[in-house]
């Protein structure tokens, strides 16, 4: 056994750090602030995003890199997609030579498209498989809870991927291993963008056929993508795809759903996202989706929608009239 640095304090790298130790792993958390890191080590709380939820005795936090890189043979990045780029460009270098990274990344970066795990093993100019990325239906606020979940690490490097399991395999969250990292990182991505549109048609008043129509079809956006950009099938129909699909789109614990269900209620996009701490990665990864979606040739109508909202000054009443006025398809195609 090792030791486990997660780099990033918000609610899931918290979260995903309070497992770790749970899971009897040695683990530090990096927090940009001193008052967040000190009240974790000290109080075991972190009240900033997860307020109220005690947190293990054991988890210490640190506002240095470096200490908190020091020995890890597991550095957990659990930044937003925007930035990744600059943190690990200050402190990459103190990340060891050979331990695994394991990315909780769910969003692409707008300026070059890529997904998180090809900007940290660009970044580090270190080997792709080193990077395992972890993804599944795992709301952060549950997770710290305790409440069962599970997820999934995905890496075709499957030493590093039972790594990663291990060390956060907690008796209340079961890890399962995955070789398509590419579907499970498309997965990741999609579904918040997916979870925009669920919130908008509930912010509208609409009822459970709406939810589930916009489910489905968002779910064969998010397989036609993944399936064209490399990833297999079958990973859409497991925890990275449908089950954080679902969990993403009907709970409201879920910031991706929550921007667009105050959208669906007529709140301007400005004014939300100034309102919270958080990030929603689908708004500002919607567009590098959709923009890998029209280079590879693939359909992707709800998420051209959400663009349309959220960048292009169109109302949710414009994307239910042009998804409902799309000229009539077969339910599977474009696979």
């Amino acid at each position: 056994m090792g030791k486990v640095a997660v780099m990033g304090s918000g609610s899931w790298g918290t979260a995903f750090a309070a497992m770790c130790a749970d899971a009897g792993e040695p683990t530090v958390l990096w927090a940009r602030r001193d008052t967040v890191a000190a009240r974790i080590t000290d109080e075991h709380r972190n009240e900033d995003y997860l307020p109220g939820i005690d947190l293990p005795p054991s988890l210490t936090a640190t506002v240095d890199p470096q200490e908190a890189l020091a020995d890890a043979d597991v550095v957990v990045l659990a930044v937003p997609s925007v930035g990744i780029a600059d943190q690990l460009a200050d402190w990459g270098a103190h990340i060891g030579h050979d331990a695994t990274l394991a990315s909780l990344i769910k969003g692409v970066d707008v300026a070059t498209m890529r997904f998180g795990s090809q900007v940290i093993s660009d970044t580090l100019d270190c080997d792709p498989d080193r990077v395992v990325v972890v993804s599944g239906p795992n709301l952060a606020k549950e997770c710290a809870q305790r409440q069962p979940a599970a997820t999934v690490a995905a890496c075709p490097d499957a030493g590093r991927a039972e790594r990663v399991q291990a060390a956060v395999m907690a008796p209340y969250f079961r890890v399962y291993t995955n070789p398509d990292k590419a579907g499970v990182e498309v997965a990741g991505a999609v579904k918040n963008v997916i979870a925009l549109a669920a919130g908008m048609a509930h912010g509208m008043g609409y009822g459970d056929n709406t939810m589930a129509a916009v489910i489905t079809r968002g779910l064969a956006e998010m397989a036609r993508l993944g399936v064209r950009l490399g990833g297999e099938a079958m990973t859409f129909a497991g925890l990275a795809g449908v089950g954080d699909l679902v969990a993403t789109c009907t709970s409201p614990k879920s910031r991706n759903r929550t921007v667009g269900e105050r959208l669906g209620r007529g709140e301007k996009l400005d004014e939300i996202i100034a309102s919270m701490n958080m990030v929603a990665e689908g708004v500002k990864s919607s567009q590098a989706i959709l923009a890998l979606a029209e280079q590879a040739g693939v359909e992707m109508p709800i998420a051209q929608g959400v663009v349309a909202v959220c960048h292009g000054g169109a109302s949710p009443e414009d994307l239910v009239g042009a998804l409902l006025s799309r000229s009539a398809k077969p339910e599977v195609y474009g696979m």
